[in-house]
């Protein structure tokens, strides 16, 4: 528009109206901008020196968009990241490089094409209200994202029972917890996985900045959020949770895309030539396509659990059905793990999981229930360091379901009952009464009889 064309202001309009006009004007112009929508001026350029493609096609009158640009609809929204979440460019980071963000999807997904979903983008790590049931609880969605939320999730229990110093860890004071001790139990519990990732020798995080370092290109399709990142590497434990602390919108922010924030810091914190060699023939990349989504493979997992990017659950390395080497875990966790389907079978050893993720250091376990992760836990952290205490006990137990308002509260007793013993030999007939999570359960403590105190067992 020509300032010509302008109405005149009047004489007697005062300084403070000017600069709210100016300041309204300045916060379209910013939207504009943002949106590659913007004033003629505006050039994306990356940090190798070259600015973006000059090819350009005309996809509406006046509005020239660079080759590869995907135009914004109301599907592909959700992939803009909230201005509260993006930082200064001038923050000191290294910009990322096309090859850089070439290789991070080939990691992830195994080509340079593909991007998240918007259940991926939505995704960021929110607790539950403070002073409340779930106040030690992440709220997690729908979607391949999930299982990382509640991976960290046990991350998270683990501090604030076992690591904190606290006078009273107990399942009381997990639901005594304010904001404040929200945000802390958060960025140590992400800053602990991304520095067992970094072979404690340094953690690597990514932060959206307000430019953009890389163009689309033939074979890199941009998802205007990969190409604004800035790596900050950390090479003390003690400054990587000071540094998430300080930048805890990015992870736990509305619109931050904090999980995927979350799993690009952890990829490149491992490195891609450590992952290179954790990954076997079984696994080569990260991602399955699913549904029109993606799902984490169990290298994610074991990735957050150990710090290794372990494709399997079995102890050490086994071989496959045609003699390849394949990859399981080699250490025993802090957080365990526990698997159980309907289709799983008892015969498949490479589908077992091994004792160094059933037997944790710490009596929390990220649970794998028929592709539906949940986190299962004791208060008691002798429980698996005296057999003695393992003859009855508690367990608690979080499904992430929007419906649970409160951990469930199991007893269970692994005393052997010889009157259960011929109805534990259909367990997995069609008349068996035993919940999924009960069968979980014992995978563990194979003869335990569960008691849900007058709560209905999850199904």
């Amino acid at each position: 528009m020509e300032i010509s064309d302008q109405k005149q202001l009047p004489q007697e309009l005062d300084l403070e109206e000017i600069t709210r006009k100016i300041s309204f004007l300045d916060k379209w112009r910013e939207i504009f901008s943002y949106h590659r929508l913007g004033t003629n001026n505006t050039t994306s350029q990356n940090h190798t020196g070259n600015h973006a493609s000059a090819d350009e096609s005309e996809d509406g009158p006046g509005i020239p968009q660079p080759k590869g640009h995907r135009p914004l609809t109301s599907s592909s929204l959700c992939s803009l990241p909230s201005p509260s979440s993006i930082i200064s460019s001038k923050s000191g980071g290294i910009p990322i490089s096309l090859a850089m963000a070439m290789r991070l999807r080939q990691s992830l997904f195994g080509n340079t094409g593909h991007t998240f979903s918007c259940d991926w983008e939505e995704a960021c790590f929110r607790f539950h209200d403070p002073f409340s049931d779930l106040a030690f609880a992440l709220e997690v969605g729908k979607g391949g994202a999930r299982s990382i939320q509640m991976a960290v999730q046990g991350s998270i229990i683990k501090y604030l029972l076992f690591t904190r110093k606290a006078k009273n860890c107990n399942f009381h004071s997990l639901c005594a917890i304010s904001k404040q001790e929200q945000k802390q139990a958060l960025a140590i519990a992400l800053a602990g996985i991304l520095w067992a990732a970094g072979e404690a020798q340094k953690a690597t995080l990514c932060l959206v900045t307000e430019d953009t370092y890389v163009a689309s290109t033939p074979d890199y399709s941009a998802d205007n959020f990969t190409e604004r990142l800035q790596l900050f590497e950390v090479l003390d434990k003690e400054a990587t949770e000071k540094f998430i602390y300080d930048h805890l919108q990015c992870f736990n922010g509305e619109g931050s895309r904090g999980v995927i924030l979350f799993l690009y810091s952890l990829v490149f914190s491992r490195s891609f030539e450590r992952l290179q060699k954790d990954l076997d023939v079984s696994t080569i990349h990260l991602l399955q396509p699913n549904a029109g989504g993606f799902l984490c493979r169990q290298a994610v997992l074991n990735m957050i659990l150990t710090g290794r990017a372990s494709p399997h659950v079995f102890n050490g390395c086994q071989s496959g059905k045609s003699q390849e080497i394949l990859h399981g875990v080699l250490t025993r966790s802090d957080v365990g793990y526990l698997r159980w389907g309907r289709d799983t079978s008892e015969d498949d050893r490479l589908s077992q999981v091994g004792s160094m993720l059933k037997t944790p250091k710490l009596p929390i376990w990220l649970c794998d229930i028929n592709g539906n992760c949940s986190v299962l836990f004791s208060t008691n952290r002798q429980l698996l360091s005296d057999w003695k205490m393992e003859r009855l006990f508690d367990l608690y137990f979080y499904s992430g379901q929007p419906s649970q308002k409160k951990p469930a509260h199991l007893t269970v007793d692994t005393h052997s009952h010889p009157w259960e013993k011929d109805q534990g030999k259909n367990e997995r007939g069609p008349g068996r009464r035993f919940s999924p999570v009960e069968m979980a359960i014992r995978t563990k403590w194979r003869e335990a009889t569960i008691n849900w105190k007058g709560a209905g067992p999850f199904f």
